[in-house]
C-alpha cells in the first residue's frame, strides 16, 4: 500500500511538473509575440490542465485572457479574467491585465467611432464600464451617446436607464492657470496644476466644476420615449428632469414637441410662451409659436410672431416664407368675391377696388421674397416672385426671376 501511495504521489508530481512546463513554454511564446503559437500549445495541452491546482489554473486562464485580448476578443478576455479575479496567487497580475484590457477596449471603441461604427463602439464602451462599474461609469455615458449616434435608440435607452438608476452625474473638475508672460489662461491637468503652483511662471490658479449630466440623461430618456410613441413614460421622464433642472429651456421644448405630436396645439403654445419668457431673444421660438398660432386660427398674432422672429434673426428663411404664405392667404377671399361680381357699374367699381387690393398683397410680398432669395436663392421664393411679377405685368422682373430659376 505504501508503494502504491508513493507511486501516486510521484505521478501527481510529474503531472504537475508537466503542466507548469507547458504553461511556461506557452508564456514564453506569448512574450515573444508568437500569440497564435502560444494559443496552439495551450489548445493541444488543454486536457493537461483539467486537474491543475488553483495557482496553475489561474495562470493558465490569465494567459488565455492575454491571448484573447491580443486578438481583440475582448468579451472572452473579460470572462477569463472574471473567473480568476479573486485568485490570491495572481490577484495583482489580474488587476494589471484588467487595466490593459480596459485601455485596449477604449482605443478600439475610439477607432470604431472614428469609422462611424457607432453600435460596435457603444458595445465596447459598455464592456469597459462592466469591467469596473464603480470607477468606469463615464464609459456607460459614452456608450449611451454612441447608441444615439448610431440611431439605435433601444440600445441608447438601455444605457441611459442604467445611468439614471445609478444617478450618474459626470461632474469633472477642470484646472486653469494664467501664463505670466502672455497673460493667456490655459486648461491644465491636475498633476500640472499642482506643479505649476511651485513656479513663478503661472498665476491666477482656479478650479471649475462642470455641470451635472443627469438632467441631460433624463431629457434624452424622455426624447427616446417620445420618439417611440410612449408619451406617458416620456412625460414622466420630463417631469423628473424638470425637477432636477427647472431652468433648462430644452426640457420645456422637449415637452412642447411631444404635445405637438399629440396635436395639442394650445398646450404647445403655452409651453412655447414659457420658453420665450426664459429666452426672449431666440428667433426660432417665435417662429415655432407663429406656426402653431396660425394653426389655431389667429392670423394677426401669427404674423406678429413671424415678424418678431425675423427681427431677432434676419436669416430665418422659413419665417419669411411663412409670412408670405400668411399674407397671400387673404388672396383667396378677394378672388372669390371678384368672381362672384356681375357687370353693373357698381360691381365693376368694386372689381377695380378688389383688383388693387389683390395687387397690394402681391407688392407687400415682393421685398420679403427678395430677402429670402438674397439669403439662399430659394427656388420656391423665386417661382412665387416670378408669378407675382407676371400678374403685375412687370416683364423685366418676370424675366429676371425666370433666368434665376433656370440657373
Amino acid at each position: 500500500m505504501i508503494r502504491i501511495t508513493f507511486l501516486i504521489i510521484l505521478l501527481i508530481s510529474a503531472f504537475g511538473f508537466s503542466q507548469k512546463k507547458e504553461l511556461r513554454k506557452a508564456q514564453k511564446l506569448f512574450t515573444e509575440g508568437k500569440v497564435d503559437e502560444s494559443f496552439k500549445m495551450l489548445e493541444e495541452n488543454d486536457a493537461l490542465f483539467d486537474n491543475a491546482d488553483d495557482k496553475t489554473l489561474s495562470s493558465y486562464s490569465l494567459l488565455l485572457a492575454k491571448i484573447a485580448r491580443s486578438n481583440s476578443e475582448f468579451q472572452k478576455a473579460f470572462e477569463f479574467l472574471s473567473a480568476i479575479k479573486d485568485s490570491p496567487s495572481i490577484k495583482s497580475d489580474v488587476s494589471l491585465e484588467l487595466n490593459q484590457l480596459t485601455n485596449d477596449i477604449i482605443n478600439s471603441a475610439i477607432k470604431d467611432n472614428e469609422n462611424k461604427e457607432f453600435v460596435a463602439s457603444a458595445k465596447k464602451l459598455f464592456l469597459a464600464y462592466s469591467i469596473s462599474p464603480e470607477t468606469n461609469s463615464d464609459y456607460l455615458y459614452y456608450a449611451a451617446s454612441a447608441g444615439v449616434n448610431a440611431k439605435d435608440y433601444d440600445l441608447a435607452l438601455e444605457y441611459y436607464l442604467m445611468l439614471e438608476k445609478i444617478k450618474y452625474q459626470g461632474i469633472v473638475t477642470k484646472y486653469y492657470v494664467t501664463e505670466v508672460e502672455s497673460e493667456n489662461e490655459i486648461e491644465v491637468q491636475r498633476s500640472e496644476y499642482d506643479l505649476y503652483k511651485k513656479t513663478k511662471q503661472y498665476k491666477n490658479f482656479r478650479e471649475e466644476q462642470t455641470e451635472s449630466k443627469f438632467p441631460e440623461i433624463v431629457k434624452n430618456i424622455a426624447l427616446i420615449y417620445a420618439q417611440k410613441g410612449d408619451n406617458e413614460k416620456a412625460f414622466g421622464a420630463i417631469k423628473m428632469a424638470r425637477q432636477e433642472n427647472p431652468s433648462d429651456i430644452n426640457l420645456i421644448l422637449t415637452e412642447a414637441n411631444i404635445y405637438i405630436e399629440l396635436d395639442e396645439k394650445e398646450k404647445f403654445g403655452q409651453l412655447m410662451s414659457e420658453a420665450i419668457a426664459m429666452d426672449p431673444n431666440n428667433g426660432n421660438l417665435y417662429y415655432n409659436l407663429g406656426v402653431v398660432t396660425r394653426d389655431l386660427g389667429d392670423i394677426s398674432l401669427a404674423r406678429e410672431y413671424y415678424e418678431k422672429a425675423i427681427e431677432l434673426d434676419p436669416t430665418l428663411e422659413n419665417a419669411y416664407l411663412n409670412l408670405v404664405s400668411l399674407i397671400l392667404e387673404g388672396e383667396s377671399l378677394i378672388v372669390e368675391e371678384m368672381n362672384n361680381l356681375g357687370t353693373s357699374r357698381a360691381e365693376n367699381a368694386r372689381y377695380d377696388v378688389l383688383k388693387k387690393k389683390r395687387e397690394d398683397l402681391y407688392r407687400e410680398c415682393i421685398p420679403i421674397l427678395v430677402k429670402i432669395i438674397d439669403i439662399d436663392k430659394n427656388k420656391e421664393a423665386i417661382r412665387t416672385l416670378m408669378n407675382i411679377y407676371g400678374t403685375l405685368g412687370d416683364t423685366d422682373g418676370f424675366k429676371s426671376m425666370k433666368a434665376l430659376l433656370e440657373e
